[in-house]
């Protein structure tokens, strides 16, 4: 039966990639990639010569009904990112909800994402968290901010390295300036880094400092006396 597959890619170290994921690319008829001149590096890295077809945001409207007959017809296919868990910031969600729709086998297999790493270590709870990855830009941002700020669990949103300093500042003023929060980039490489501390504190570290790098920010929830 010709399947769907969600295939988690290294979001830094390629030692995190796993044996099935190697195999299910290579056992595959097509490839989905985000960026097919940025996974190519990763496929030739490993061997893996499938054929590649561009698969992201700006296509995937027109893309999607087209793919998902060729599964019925009989082919199999891997979804892939630039790096991390398809379908968490980025394109998959439609193709997987209308392979389900058609009832095509969908498989996910487990692997690298950015947020876990993060969370875990933030030093905040882990047993109840809310994922909101990247904030709109422009309009509803504040809105958005706001709706968070009365949420009890710890907070993850994924931000680009030219707005941290932006985001930070927006969160004190609107979550105040005893919250803590941890950023980390770089997860995985070389140059991986966690800053903790109150968002005053990061807020002047990260004004002294220009950093490069997929930047994921958790927030401590918001405490029963933060009323007070």
């Amino acid at each position: 039966m010709s399947s769907l597959f969600i295939v988690p890619t290294p979001i830094g170290n390629l030692e995190d990639i796993t044996f099935r994921a190697i195999r299910i690319l290579k056992e595959v008829d097509t490839i989905l990639a985000e960026d097919t001149r940025n996974s190519g590096t990763l496929l030739k890295h490993f061997g893996i010569e499938t054929k590649m077809t561009a698969y992201h945001q700006h296509n995937e409207h027109e893309m999607t009904e087209r793919l998902v007959h060729q599964i019925k017809q009989g082919q199999s296919m891997a979804i892939i990112s630039d790096s991390g868990t398809p379908g968490i910031s980025d394109a998959a969600y439609l193709l997987v909800r209308e392979s389900i729709k058609q009832q095509i086998n969908v498989i996910c297999l487990p692997g690298a994402t950015a947020f876990l790493p993060a969370l875990m270590v933030s030093g905040f709870p882990t047993n109840n968290f809310l994922f909101a990855g990247f904030l709109p830009q422009k309009k509803g941002r504040q809105t958005k901010l706001r709706e968070l700020l009365n949420e009890d669990c710890t907070i993850i949103l994924y931000e680009s390295p030219n707005r941290l300093e932006k985001l930070l500042e927006e969160l004190m003023v609107i979550f105040g300036e005893t919250r803590r929060v941890s950023v980390s980039r770089e997860l995985t490489k070389l140059f991986e880094e966690t800053k903790r501390g109150t968002l005053p504190e990061l807020l002047q570290f990260y004004k002294l400092k220009k950093v490069k790098g997929e930047i994921v920010v958790v927030i401590e929830g918001r405490k029963k006396n933060d009323d007070e």
